[in-house]
């Protein structure tokens, strides 16, 4: 009996201790989860989309079109010309004038929209294969700005035989005189070549960016080095590729931001494109905004000038 107590005391003792004993217990065996049972991380919210270029193919392409586009904005010119100097007219309406008002317009507003369409294929032809500056500036000037040279050709011609008529009345005179001018302003300003860009320059920067991407926007003129330290395209989403990619889009001078800090640590950038930067800089042309591409070759090749 007096055995019998004793155990029961001590199994008393022990019960306090076990309990104690068991939230340890419990913590210490607690399943951890596993990297695959944890929640995935939220995307953030903006991430940046990196695109590819698209091929741009054979220059030859763009300039049959843009030949073909000028060739049928001349004809609505001409026929415009037709309609003033002759007893020429679509009858939209019972009203003589109205529908030489019409016709005019119509003629107008077609041949400004074909002449700028054709502007940008020579535009796009020209940066796929630019032309040496060797043929002289004169051709080489006149090669890039073909593009205004024909828009005063769609438009100049009519705006003369405008002002002479006497056909129209004076307020439908005045308005298609006003609507002509205003026409040819707009396609010549779309269609000059503000960038041009050289065989000689283009070659150069296709050399000292060998095997080096280059980064770009949708907008705009310029290339970048470093998508991620340049404050023109951090937090945008970007093309990345190669610097003739670059340029075929119209991508024809380095960001200013890029060029002053392309020799900063962690840029990494390639020793042959930081001596076409220098390069580059002791252009005269290299106090403009933005840094043009002049010929920063890493060989002992003269440097060309011209290209803005």
């Amino acid at each position: 009996m007096a055995e019998k107590i004793v155990r029961n005391a001590e199994k008393k003792e022990a019960a306090p201790a076990k309990k104690a004993a068991e939230p340890v217990k419990k913590e210490a065996a607690a399943p951890q989860k596993t990297p695959a049972e944890k929640k995935p991380a939220e995307p953030q919210k903006n991430e940046r989309k990196v695109m590819t270029p698209k091929k741009s193919g054979s220059s030859i392409g763009y300039r049959i079109g843009a030949i073909v586009l000028w060739v049928l904005a001349i004809g609505l010119e001409i026929l415009a010309i037709m309609a003033l100097t002759k007893d020429f007219t679509i009858r939209f309406t019972q009203n003589g004038d109205t529908n030489m008002l019409i016709l005019l317009i119509g003629c107008i507003v077609l041949d400004m929209a074909l002449a700028i369409f054709a502007a940008q294929l020579w535009k796009k032809a020209n940066r796929i294969s630019p032309m040496s500056e060797k043929r002289g500036k004169f051709l080489f000037y006149l090669w890039n700005e073909l593009g205004v040279i024909m828009a005063c050709i769609c438009f100049i011609p009519l705006i003369v035989l405008l002002i002479k008529n006497d056909k129209l009345d004076k307020k439908s005179k005045l308005i298609v005189t006003i609507i002509a001018i205003v026409a040819l302003l707009i396609t010549g300003v779309s269609s000059a070549e503000f960038h041009p860009i050289s065989q000689e320059q283009a070659n150069s920067a296709e050399l000292a960016f060998a095997g080096t991407n280059v980064y770009w926007t949708q907008f705009g003129h310029v290339f970048h080095l470093n998508p991620d330290e340049c404050s023109h395209i951090k937090n945008r989403d970007y093309y990345a590729g190669e610097v003739q990619e670059a340029i075929s889009s119209g991508k024809t001078r380095i960001c200013t931001y890029c060029a002053a800090h392309a020799a900063d640590e962690g840029w990494n950038t390639p020793e042959s494109v930081l001596t076409w930067i220098e390069n580059t800089k002791e252009n005269k042309d290299a106090v403009a905004p933005q840094v043009n591409i002049n010929t920063g070759s890493t060989t002992a090749a003269p440097t060309a000038t011209g290209g803005n």
